[in-house]
């Protein structure tokens, strides 16, 4: 039997469990859609707006559902717009496979109009793909893609993303009697010498004091969090979570402290300065996950489990799947650890920051306004920026909804494409539908948030929370705090941006919020209405966010005066 590469490639991606295609179409991927359509199979392709969006969509889809992302893009400037989103995803460790089209072989290196083969002078697309992958490979044939898409999608499970170029020919090309896609199991490592290790200075650890554990977002990947609030409750933990693993550990739990770093919280720090051991658990402790920390670390026992060593020294134990590593730990510390009494969740000390003066809402107060308006099983992207250090410092995450906050590369507007992956897999929850809230500040919008077409389109239950403070703020922060406040290049002309989406799109449900409690009314109006909607909050640009350089590069601007 034969059949086409792309009909190949839309089985692979189905077996897999992939039910959504993110991209923007082109001639030289046009046929992958012509096989989408043609598919036996629920599966939609979705056009974004941009590549960069889709390949965040796909990145989205993938932290949200522990699976696989696909993106597909055609040559030229659709291949080169991957790269931003890719890199995301490869810096977070996110599963995505991008199918990225190229010219006709027979044209490549013959002035092929896109032409990235790397022949003749052209840009070589395997090599500028190969830095931010973890396999990038070009189909020369028909009969390598089988061998090829595995070890892709291989590559992909391990963490991060992978990249097959295939020439336009190659992709209309048949298969002669071309097998089903079939995937190896997913390989399991972990550190048996490390485990006992570890085991011993646990056991050590709740002898004399108490445990810390610090959680990130390789629990999220790994469908670990039942496993880790197990592990937690039986070593009688408090926790506390990196910035971008705000969804791995029950925010209301009463042994929530918080969140580390440079977004972090008082409790967290308290907690460590007393700690017999802290355990870190699927996170390496960048910079934004142990700003502040690094004093208190080094005068504690640091243990970590994880599939990326930490940044700091640690007894640590390799692990490549948390979800049966943290269960076995849990079923050992269970039987030997009497829990001490909980009570109900104290509200968590925020930072304190200067009080602004300035027009519109404070930060701290629309973030629990917004928090107390999403219902359980809400999931919530943040973007970069002032916007997102406010998010993950004050809003606690609805039980059983996912939060999300690009932290690898930090790129303005991922929230918007992520959000709508997202919100394609996960829109119908147990009871009923399930809404994706993204928030955002105005820089970011300007960037991606044109994908709100895509939302509009596919009437997603998507909710756009922007803060227009016309600027981009933390570049604003850091001109007064470190440049002397002499100048800004980054103050916007005004801009009413309820205004113009209302116009833009005249049946999606706009509200421009001014005051605290008008955005009380408009959230409950967007947690009411089915498909996408979109708010605009009023805030002051000088308003310093809960983000720790800043709040101490203050501080010492004071002592020195």
């Amino acid at each position: 039997m034969r059949t086409r590469v792309v009909d190949y490639l839309v089985d692979a991606v189905s077996a897999l469990g992939v039910r959504h295609i993110f991209g923007v179409d082109g001639a030289n991927i046009e046929d992958m859609y012509d096989a989408i359509f043609d598919a036996p199979y629920d599966l939609t392709g979705v056009v974004a707006k941009h590549e960069f969006s889709a390949a965040t969509m796909a990145d989205g889809y993938a932290r949200s559902t522990g699976g696989l992302g696909v993106v597909i893009a055609t040559s030229g400037g659709g291949a080169m717009n991957l790269v931003a989103g890719l890199a995301e995803s490869f810096a977070s460790r996110v599963p995505v496979l991008a199918l990225v089209g190229q010219p006709p072989t027979a044209l490549e290196g013959n002035g092929a109009f896109q032409d990235s083969s790397g022949r003749a002078g052209t840009i070589d697309a395997v090599r500028m793909f190969d830095a931010i992958t973890r396999y990038c490979a070009r189909v020369d044939t028909g009969a390598d893609l089988p061998d090829v898409v595995a070890m892709a999608v291989g590559a992909a499970r391990g963490g991060g993303p992978a990249v097959l170029l295939l020439p336009k020919d190659v992709q209309q090309s048949s298969i002669d009697a071309a097998p089903p896609f079939r995937l190896p199991a997913k390989e399991y490592r972990r550190d048996e010498a490390g485990l006992i290790r570890l085991r011993a200075a646990l056991t050590a650890a709740r002898s004399t004091g108490k445990i810390v554990i610090i959680a990130g977002d390789q629990v999220a990947r790994d469908d670990a969090r039942d496993a880790l609030a197990r592990l937690a409750a039986g070593l009688d933990a408090v926790v506390g979570v990196a910035p971008d693993a705000k969804d791995v550990y029950d925010n209301t739990d009463p042994s929530f402290c918080g969140v580390a770093g440079s977004m972090g919280h008082p409790e967290l720090t308290a907690a460590i300065r007393s700690a017999a051991l802290c355990l870190v658990i699927g996170t390496p402790m960048p910079i934004t996950a142990r700003t502040g920390l690094d004093e208190l670390l080094a005068g504690t026992t640091v243990a970590s489990i994880g599939v990326t060593l930490p940044y700091l020294p640690t007894i640590h134990v390799i692990s490549t799947d948390l979800a049966p590593t943290l269960a076995e730990l849990a079923d050992e510390f269970s039987t030997t650890t009497t829990i001490s009494e909980r009570r109900g969740p104290a509200p968590l000390l925020p930072l304190h920051v200067p009080e602004a003066s300035g027009p519109g809402l404070r930060y701290r107060h629309l973030i629990e306004t917004i928090e107390a308006g999403l219902p359980e099983g809400t999931d919530v992207y943040a973007d970069a920026g002032n916007t997102g250090a406010a998010v993950v410092h004050h809003l606690r995450v609805p039980r059983g909804g996912r939060f999300v906050v690009a932290l690898g590369m930090g790129g303005m507007g991922y929230a918007f494409g992520a959000g709508i992956g997202s919100a394609f897999a996960r829109r119908h929850g147990p009871d009923g539908t399930r809404r994706t809230v993204v928030v955002a500040g105005d820089g970011a919008f300007y960037m991606h948030g044109m994908e709100i077409h895509t939302a509009v389109e596919h009437a997603l239950p998507i909710t756009f929370i922007v803060l227009n403070n016309n600027a981009h703020a933390m570049c604003v922060t850091r001109e007064q705090l470190y440049y002397r406040n002499r100048y800004s290049f980054n103050r916007f002309q005004p801009a009413h941006l309820g205004d113009g989406v209302a116009a833009m799109f005249p049946e999606l449900p706009t509200f421009s919020v001014r005051a605290r409690d008008e955005l009380g009314t408009a959230l409950r109006r967007c947690m009411e209405i089915e498909g996408p909607s979109f708010i605009s909050i009023d805030v002051d640009p000088d308003e310093v966010p809960p983000f720790l350089p800043f709040l101490t590069a203050i501080e010492q601007s004071r002592s020195t005066q």
